[in-house]
């Protein structure tokens, strides 16, 4: 992979959630906020065990690390980070010197998270609640951010935004029309969570698809170079972006 420019790097600490509760504010997208909230705090216990079990299967989430092309010392913030599944993968990459910031709006998963950094003596890792459309942060080297894009009406928004937090941003998202069986146990998953994707009647794998469509494009919008991966028989996409679109002339 050729080496991106960095933006010189932030050494303030992110900023923290925006309201002294630490409850996003209100806004527009407060209800699908309080949507993810409920569907994920209620089976974060499953959830987390499911997340680990997994965590190498396939390779998607090792790519991620390595899509995002970090440095020692980076500081590296993952959005819907859950239990805490990513971190110990990016605390490698980031070495001793780096620091790595999860974000989840789900109190019940960050709870799980501080007490697996506990358990582990995390020094270089902070956990913050805060919503993935509204980042409680202010700068960082690189952006992560895992089966999230496809939980938002406006993937496309949202990962802009994250484009101007950072150099390097990484999206993993489900892409279907990959084998029959995949996308019939994806079809079935995202039916059985319909409340939690906000899903229309009528084409699940329709509105994943688009989700993850919008936020490649977002990603090549927005980034100098993009590059893609894919996973799992095609059905799961590692995008990642570096550096800013303004930068392709120079």
């Amino acid at each position: 992979m050729t080496r991106h420019r960095r933006r010189p790097r932030s050494r303030s600490a992110p900023s923290r959630p925006h309201s002294g509760d630490g409850v996003p504010p209100a806004n527009a997208e407060e209800s699908a906020t309080r949507r993810i909230q409920r569907g994920y705090g209620a089976w974060a216990r499953t959830y987390d065990w499911f997340a680990r079990a997994t965590a190498s299967v396939g390779g998607v989430r090792s790519g991620c690390v390595r899509a995002l092309d970090l440095d020692p010392g980076d500081t590296v913030v993952e959005f819907g980070c859950g239990p805490g599944v990513n971190v110990p993968a990016l605390r490698a990459a980031v070495g001793p010197t780096g620091r790595v910031v999860g974000v989840d709006v789900t109190g019940a998963m960050l709870d799980r998270a501080r007490r697996l950094a506990d358990r582990r003596g995390w020094e270089n890792v902070e956990f913050v609640r805060g919503d993935a459309t509204d980042p409680p942060i202010g700068a960082a080297d690189a952006v992560l951010a895992t089966f999230v894009t496809s939980l938002f009406p406006d993937p496309y928004a949202v990962v802009s935004d994250w484009c101007t937090l950072a150099d390097s941003v990484a999206v993993a998202a489900f892409a279907p029309r990959g084998s029959r069986p995949a996308n019939a146990a994806l079809s079935a998953f995202a039916r059985l969570n319909g409340r939690l994707f906000d899903l229309e009647a009528g084409d699940p794998l329709g509105q994943l698809d688009a989700r993850t469509a919008a936020a490649r494009r977002s990603l090549a919008d927005n980034a100098e170079t993009v590059t893609e991966e894919r996973y799992l028989f095609g059905t799961i996409t590692v995008c990642a972006g570096h550096g800013r679109a303004g930068d392709r002339n120079e």
